[in-house]
């Protein structure tokens, strides 16, 4: 509904979108609009609703990244319960915190950055009892992305653990034969779940379209971000200091070559989930 008089005020309230205008309207209109044109120009209506759908998704993105990294946060710490004490823990509490803190912190942030999705415009509106939190997004976050995040990183734990000649309640604490294996194990599970994070947010970027519709490197907010984190995370793999602040070790170069397609497995699961949906819908 559009008006910009005293007795379009009523008709303004109720609409799903009231819109006065700017310049030749009153104030009475302005006060009981949901949008006020500036200029008085109708083609901006367009544009800011475009707009306002695209910073929505971005939310919705940024929460999408934001929960999928629950599930890979909290299964070290379950399979350590569930195992009683015959799986050491595969993630230190101080890592967790690097990883929440200091890696994840600019990817979330440069999600909100993102171009708006191929056919945004031809949507149709949204229900106004539909919340930005979705069962859908949790699914997808929780069960799909964390799932297969979470599974990367607890086979590189014990693939290295394993390697070492490590078995069921050995012991690996400071002076075991061992300890130097679990500190380079645990250090693979938080590089891990840097790469899978890495994938994540390649996967969150789009919600219904292929990543290559917006373009691979149309984000250069995010690129950064993710060699602030990359950068980040071989400082506290190599870096002395941070080593012996977070129980870190140092990790041969094949094991880092192994992380290395992480972030293409969870960004292409993701991408096969879309087309699939999408081939279904058609």
């Amino acid at each position: 509904m559009t008006g910009d008089g005293v007795n379009d005020a009523p008709a303004l309230r109720r609409a799903d979108i009231g819109v006065a205008m700017g310049r030749s309207g009153t104030d009475v209109a302005r006060e009981a609009s949901t949008m006020v044109l500036t200029d008085d120009n109708f083609a901006t209506i367009v544009a800011a609703v475009e707009a306002g759908r695209r910073v929505y998704d971005n939310i919705r993105k940024f929460i999408l990244y934001i929960f999928a990294h629950a599930t890979p946060e909290v299964v070290p710490f379950l399979v350590f319960a569930l195992g009683r004490g015959a799986i050491p823990l595969p993630l230190t509490v101080l890592q967790l915190l690097a990883f929440d803190v200091g890696t994840e912190t600019l990817p979330a942030l440069a999600l909100g950055r993102e171009p708006a999705e191929p056919g945004l415009m031809d949507r149709s509106p949204r229900s106004r009892r539909e919340g930005v939190i979705r069962r859908s997004m949790l699914l997808r976050a929780w069960l799909f992305l964390g799932l297969i995040a979470a599974g990367l990183q607890m086979g590189a734990y014990f693939l290295v653990l394993i390697h070492a000649g490590w078995r069921p309640w050995a012991p690996v604490g400071p002076g075991d034969p061992l300890h130097h294996a679990y500190l380079q194990a645990t250090t693979m599970t938080f590089l891990a779940m840097v790469m899978a994070q890495v994938g994540t947010a390649f996967a969150a970027r789009t919600e219904r379209v292929s990543l290559r519709s917006i373009g691979v490197f149309s984000n250069r907010l995010l690129l950064w971000g993710i060699a602030f984190e990359l950068a980040l995370a071989a400082m506290i793999i190599y870096a002395p200091p941070l080593q012996q602040l977070l129980d870190t070790a140092a990790l041969p170069p094949q094991l880092v070559l192994l992380t290395v397609p992480f972030p293409f497995i969870v960004w292409g699961a993701d991408e096969l989930r879309r087309y699939l949906i999408r081939r279904r819908d058609d």
